[in-house]
């Protein structure tokens, strides 16, 4: 079956640095690995970007076409998305620019690339505006699975936090880009929850329990803890349908309940579980 362009492109940009030739040469470029809304698939797409205010920036254009590419409803459903810039590759959460900040940065675009201007006239819709914001990373030396499990706490730590400060912020009627910005660090701290205690519950703690049966009290407290946070994590996901006009009083009041309940819950981890995890080095040795 031959290779389909796009996938002829994301070839060369990851043979050779993230230098691609043809309509690409010469121009920014990078591969937005998404996961599919329904699927659940990886599906990676070379699209051009801009930088503006320090911020990676790309505009879901799809050449003019009538109605948004796949890549950016995908984002919709799953926020946090992988990037590869040049040779490097990291994660970020996409949060579409609403109101002034997006005509801000489609006018930055379009300054760049005249074209994006082109394919607002034909398209029909208003085109998507993303900026790919990157969490601030630990700066700590992971040496083994106590500094890897630190490592996981701080970044919830981080977008709970930054939730929390948008929720409280968030008013009844308001639209504007706090709307969408708050769904998706809501969106993407829930997904990195559920990845943290599904990684937990299925290989942590149950090794942890054939090592450590003087643990079996703890271990078993933690897993009903996992499940309850995870049920007020669903509940947390189902109102943010509709977040931009409704009960926000609520979606305060569900976010610092989850924050309580987090933050009592990773200390407790921590001060039971470290020490045993400070003696298993990570990456894992052969």
């Amino acid at each position: 079956m031959p290779i389909s362009f796009n996938q002829s492109v994301i070839d060369e940009f990851r043979a050779n640095g993230g230098k691609v030739g043809g309509p690409f040469e010469g121009g920014d470029l990078l591969l937005l690995t998404t996961t599919g809304a329904r699927s659940g698939r990886p599906h990676t797409v070379p699209l051009g970007y801009v930088r503006e205010d320090g911020e990676l920036v790309v505009v879901a254009s799809a050449g003019g076409a009538p109605d948004d590419p796949q890549w950016y409803r995908n984002l919709l459903a799953h926020p946090v998305v992988r990037v590869e810039l040049g040779t490097e590759a990291f994660d970020v959460i996409a949060v579409p620019a609403e109101g002034a900040r997006r005509e801000q940065l489609f006018a930055a675009a379009v300054r760049v690339a005249p074209g994006y201007g082109d394919y607002q006239a034909h398209a029909g819709r208003e085109l998507p505006v993303v900026v790919l914001e990157r969490p601030e990373t630990p700066t700590r030396e992971v040496r083994n699975l106590a500094d890897k499990l630190l490592e996981a706490h701080t970044w919830l730590r981080a977008q709970l936090r930054y939730v929390r400060e948008e929720a409280q912020a968030h008013v009844a009627g308001r639209r504007a880009s706090l709307g969408i910005q708050l769904r998706q660090h809501c969106l993407a701290f829930c997904e990195g929850l559920t990845h943290h205690h599904r990684g937990e519950d299925a290989a942590i703690l149950p090794a942890l329990a054939r090592s450590h049966p003087e643990l079996a009290g703890a271990l078993d407290l933690l897993g009903e803890q996992h499940r309850a946070i995870g049920r007020i994590k669903e509940e947390l996901v189902a109102l943010l349908a509709g977040i931009e006009v409704e009960e926000p009083e609520r979606l305060r009041a569900e976010v610092d309940r989850m924050a309580a309940e987090l933050e009592a819950h990773l200390a407790y981890e921590e001060a039971e579980l470290l020490p045993a995890l400070a003696g298993i080095p990570f990456p894992p040795m052969r």
